[in-house]
């Protein structure tokens, strides 16, 4: 009887050493939820992009889920879709700029008290589902230096909400909106309203995804 016991105890111990190496393998998935920003990201020299292109291909698994006009309460409605049914490991939460620039352009923005309610909703069921999240700051609605631009004062208010929920939540913050109102000040010479970091003012250019790559991607892995 002994005799077979060994051969059962070393052949569970051989199929145990096997799960764990499948559950090692698993590669980490890491979605990027956000508006036209992320949705543009995926294209090839985008942030979404280069941050797949930094990663071990077996080791993340790296999902872009933007979808143009977005604001919080969007991602709020697809967020069972397009990030819980797909089980991730780490969700960056990139919203913000057109629920201010919206607010102005078409008077469909978001009302801050709103904003703070529904992205507290959004991080409170991602992280129900057993993910980790990261959140980031809107960036720019333009690009002129010293608070010239039209929306910067509601920018401001927004991300600060959005480093308070991060702190409170004791969570991890890319915060562009300090980032490039630092770069723009140190860089943007002649005052332009967009070219520095962006193409239009709000969308990245090469030099802005590569900025928010480089920020976003120690915070992900």
């Amino acid at each position: 009887m002994k005799t077979l016991l060994k051969p059962i105890a070393l052949f569970s111990a051989f199929a145990m050493i096997l799960l764990l190496s499948a559950m090692n393998l698993k590669p980490k998935k890491i979605i990027f939820f956000g508006d036209s920003i992320t949705q543009a990201g995926v294209k090839p020299g985008g942030y979404v992009d280069l941050i797949k292109k930094a990663l071990d291909s077996s080791k993340y698994e790296v999902i872009g889920a933007g979808i143009g006009g977005n604001k919080v309460y969007d991602l709020y409605l697809r967020m069972e879709d397009d990030v819980l049914n797909k089980k991730p490991d780490v969700v960056v939460i990139y919203i913000g700029v057109n629920d201010v620039w919206h607010k102005q352009s078409s008077r469909t923005g978001t009302d801050y008290d709103k904003f703070i309610r529904f992205y507290e909703a959004l991080i409170k069921k991602i992280r129900a589902n057993g993910a980790k999240v990261v959140l980031c700051t809107p960036a720019v609605i333009g690009e002129k230096k010293n608070n010239a631009n039209e929306m910067d004062a509601d920018l401001d208010k927004y991300s600060g909400a959005i480093r308070d929920i991060a702190a409170k939540n004791n969570l991890p913050l890319c915060d562009l909106r300090t980032i490039f109102k630092t770069y723009n000040a140190e860089n943007n010479i002649e005052d332009k309203e967009k070219g520095i970091l962006t193409s239009d003012g709000v969308h990245l250019n090469a030099k802005g995804n590569q900025t928010l790559a480089d920020n976003l991607l120690p915070l992900v892995q």
